[in-house]
Parts: structure tokens; C-alpha cells; sequence
């Protein structure tokens, strides 16, 4: 027999049709055990105030009536853009977070930029993301950006409830977890470096950071832009204003507009409601425009007219909106590339590169690669509840010679997978086991006939990679046969 914990989705849907008696006498007829056992776990949290921000009206319906009886104050709302109202009107000791409020973006995105929203006006909160089981890798995502926990979609009630009951624990510093999480937030802050070049780069934010101007992040994969950006703008004049990054790379056509200017309500088949873009978002604030080398050269026009005039209208509105954020960019494509006019607009290239500043690459960093590896082994150290271990001398030599194709992030999860896997205090150099996904360079000092044949494996795995996997659709880029390409890849071991 099913239990009253066990029925938070019939309770939204019956009252969805405004059925709150039988609801409440059928819920009570399931109940195997006095409704007093199930509200016993829950007993600490009488004094709690609780914010639940979701679009289904089901799923707020399910969840006041869950914790109306359960909390000192419960509050639902449906549209998270009256979520800064909110927290300036009253304290929430913990935030139910949808992950997505779009049906037509199902990214997950807009759960993260409001949990940093949340975070940057009260940091001390919990958030615990709501998401649909196809999302648990975006929750698990959330986690590195501040959340508590997460619920996946439908919940038992009664896990709910011992969620909230954790989330207030963490709050309070009462559990391990609590330390776990203020670990992986460090990871996101901190910025570590004695090299030279390092030096420099901090010398450089220090000039540009209290100005207006805008920002070129240039460099590969992992080597920290988001973090610098982040940095930047805590060192701006507009470091109490909000920092809204986009992934304006992973945008289709058919998105960019909605996400960066907005729209209005009826504008297309999925716009159900006003929505607000990102650039009214950042207002006042810092935008960050992550991987802008990708945009199309129909997008960089788009995104120059409303750089030039400082004025956004929302898709379906002709009304134009004033906005005043400071940019920042970056992107891994070098600037003599985005200098190929067939390929990025120059006039734009001026527009974003007020300041260029260029993260070097982990393998240039020289003794920076020991003092991030022993930061990193602390932080999960206390994450995992291990003691801090030391570096064996080869297993320093061996970080030092690495050549570190996925940089900084790279070394993070290496560090962090040694530590829990390592049986002892030191870190040997078996302990430390690089990512196979990564492809490494080629040495300048390599034989010509091994630089050859280390293009070819690289090509190979890069075009696999872009077709997922389907060796008919590699091959076929490649100009092989099956078979040919078959024999490559045997030949490579891969």
C-alpha cells in the first residue's frame, strides 16, 4: 500500500482541478500510518522559510501542500524574473530551483544563471535544483556552482522532505557535506599563480578591472577565461551588479536573439510569455560572452548593431530597451584567426577588443602546475575527509613534464581522481593518471616521420569525435574506405 509521502504528483493534479477535499481524504485513506510519522522526520524545520520557484503550477501546487503544514512560511512563485524582488523582500533559509523555465530550452540553463543569481544576493542560502531525470547530468553541474542538492522529477514526498531537512543542516555547517560544497566553491574563486607570466596577467587585470572597457579573453580549452572573467568583474566598479555568462557558441540561430535580447509573448510558436535576454539581465552589470569565435557572421551583425548603439528590443517588440553592461569575451580561436574577415566581422573585433588578454597554457606555467596540483589536493582532501597527502619526487617530475592538452582542468580531475583513489598519504606517480580523452601536442623535438603519424592518429580522433562515433561518417570525411579506416585505427591502437 503506498504511503501519504509517496504522493506528491496526485496531489498537484488533483488540485490542478481544484479538488482539495478529495484529495486530502484520499491521500489520508492511503496513509498506512498516522500522518504523525511522517511529519516526525521532518520536526526541525518548523522555523524554516522556503521559496519555491518552478513554471508548472502543479508543481508548486504539490509542494505547498506538502510543506504548509511542515514550515514556518512557504512561498511559491511562478516566474523566476521576480526572483531579485523576492530575495530583497524577505530571508529564505532554502530555494526550490526549476532547472528549466523555457519549454523551448531545454538546456538547463536558466536553472544555473538563476542559482548564480541566488548566490551572488545571498550566498548563504540553499538551493536545492528540481530537474527532470534526462537532466541529472546539468544537476550534477549545479553542484559545482553552489547548489545543495538536488530532487529529480516525480519525488517521493518523504525524500523531499529529508532533502530540505539536509539542505538546512549544510546551511548551519552541521554536516561533511557543508564542507564539500565550500570546497568546490573555492575551486571557482581562487586564483593561483607565481609565474611570470601569471604575474603579468594579474598586473594587467589590476589596470583594466575599474574601467569600462571591454575584454578579449584569448586562449585553449581550460586554461581559466571564466574564471578571469569572474575576476574581473569582482575587481570593477560594477562588482555589486549582476555577471551573466552565455555560451553564445552553443546558441542556434534560431535562439540567439531570444537568449541575448529577449522576446515578447506570441512572438513564436513557443513564446508563451515576455522573457528577458541576457543583456537586460547584465544591466548595469558585466555580460560575459563565452566561445564568440563560434557565432555565424549573421549573429556578429546582430550582436554589433546592439553593441554600437547600446539599445536591445526583445523579438515581437519594436520598443527598444537602453542596456549598460561591460563586456567581456573570450574564446580558444586565435585573434589572427578571427582576423579572416570570411570568418569575423573586424569591425567587431574592435567592438570586443578594447584590451586583449591572452591565458597562457598550463605547460608554460612552469612551478605554477605544483602549486595548483597541491591547492587541488587540499581542497578534495577535505572534500573526501582524507588527510592531505604530499607529492612523491617522481610524481612531481611527472607533473612538471606532463604536456597538459586540457590545461588547468585538466590537472583539477587528475588531482582529485588521485586523491581518491590513492592507498596512501603520498602521491605516487602511478596515482596520477591523465585524461585518454585528451590528445597531446606534438613536441617540437620530435622525429619528422613521428610528427607526421601523430597528425594523422590526432586527425583521425578529431573527425571520430565530430560524428559521435559513426566510423561511415569519419571515414567518409576522411576520403577512406571502412576498412581503411578500420586498419588506421588498429594500427594506432585506438
Amino acid at each position: 500500500m503506498p504511503s501519504l509521502c509517496n504522493y506528491g504528483i496526485l496531489a498537484a493534479e488533483q488540485w490542478a482541478i481544484g479538488n482539495w477535499q478529495k484529495t486530502i481524504a484520499h491521500l489520508t485513506a492511503l496513509c498506512p500510518v498516522p500522518v504523525a510519522v511522517c511529519q516526525s522526520t521532518t520536526m526541525n524545520l518548523k522555523n524554516a522559510s522556503i521559496l519555491v520557484i518552478d513554471d508548472d503550477q502543479d508543481v508548486l501546487t504539490a509542494v505547498r501542500l506538502l510543506l504548509k503544514t511542515e514550515v514556518k512560511n512557504v512561498v511559491t512563485e511562478k516566474n523566476p524574473e521576480n526572483l531579485r524582488w523576492l530575495l530583497s523582500k524577505d530571508v529564505y533559509d532554502v530555494i526550490l530551483l526549476d532547472m528549466n523555465f523555457t519549454s523551448s530550452i531545454n538546456t538547463g540553463n536558466e536553472g544555473i544563471f538563476w542559482l548564480n543569481e541566488i548566490k551572488k544576493h545571498k550566498s548563504d542560502t540553499s538551493v536545492i535544483m528540481i530537474t527532470a531525470y534526462g537532466d541529472i547530468d546539468l544537476a550534477v553541474k549545479s553542484l559545482k556552482e553552489g547548489a545543495t542538492d538536488f530532487v529529480i522529477k516525480p519525488w517521493h514526498n518523504e525524500k523531499l522532505l529529508v532533502t530540505i531537512k539536509e539542505a538546512l543542516k549544510k546551511k548551519d555547517g552541521k554536516t561533511s557535506a557543508a564542507k564539500a560544497n565550500d570546497v568546490d566553491s573555492v575551486v571557482g574563486k581562487e586564483l593561483i599563480g607565481e609565474s611570470e607570466i601569471m604575474q603579468e596577467i594579474f598586473f594587467k587585470i589590476e589596470k583594466v578591472a575599474p574601467t569600462d572597457a571591454n575584454i578579449l579573453l584569448l586562449g585553449e580549452n581550460g586554461t581559466g577565461k571564466d574564471l578571469m572573467a569572474k575576476a574581473i568583474h569582482q575587481q570593477s566598479m560594477r562588482a555589486s551588479k549582476p555577471f551573466v555568462k552565455v555560451d553564445v557558441g552553443a546558441l542556434t540561430e534560431s535562439l540567439f536573439e531570444s537568449e541575448l535580447f529577449g522576446h515578447k509573448k506570441g512572438a513564436f510558436t513557443d513564446a508563451r510569455e515576455d522573457r528577458m535576454g541576457r543583456f537586460e539581465m547584465a544591466n548595469g552589470g558585466t555580460l560575459f560572452l563565452d566561445e564568440i569565435g563560434n557565432i555565424s557572421l549573421h549573429q556578429q551583425a546582430k550582436l554589433l548593431n546592439v553593441l554600437q548603439n547600446r539599445q536591445i528590443s526583445r523579438i515581437g517588440s519594436n520598443e527598444l530597451i537602453p542596456v549598460d553592461i561591460r563586456l567581456i569575451c573570450a574564446t580558444n580561436v586565435s585573434l589572427a584567426e578571427l582576423a579572416n574577415e570570411s570568418r569575423f566581422r573586424k569591425d567587431l573585433i574592435y567592438r570586443i577588443n578594447t584590451v586583449e588578454i591572452t591565458m597562457p597554457p598550463l605547460r608554460k606555467r612552469g612551478n605554477d602546475i605544483i602549486l595548483l596540483a597541491k591547492h587541488f589536493a587540499k581542497l578534495y582532501s577535505n572534500k573526501y575527509m582524507k588527510p592531505v597527502p604530499e607529492f612523491d619526487k617522481k610524481a612531481v617530475e611527472k607533473l612538471l613534464s606532463y604536456n597538459y592538452p586540457g590545461n588547468v582542468r585538466e590537472l583539477q580531475y587528475t588531482i582529485e581522481r588521485a586523491v581518491i583513489m590513492a592507498d596512501e598519504n603520498v602521491l605516487l606517480t602511478k596515482d596520477l593518471i591523465f585524461s585518454p580523452i585528451e590528445i597531446p601536442s606534438v613536441s617540437e623535438n620530435e622525429p619528422p616521420e613521428l610528427k607526421l603519424s601523430a597528425i594523422e592518429k590526432n586527425t583521425i580522433l578529431k573527425v571520430i569525435e565530430k560524428h559521435n562515433g559513426n566510423i561511415t561518417k569519419a571515414a567518409k570525411e576522411l576520403g577512406l574506405t571502412r576498412t581503411a579506416l578500420y586498419r588506421r585505427l588498429s594500427k594506432y591502437d585506438i
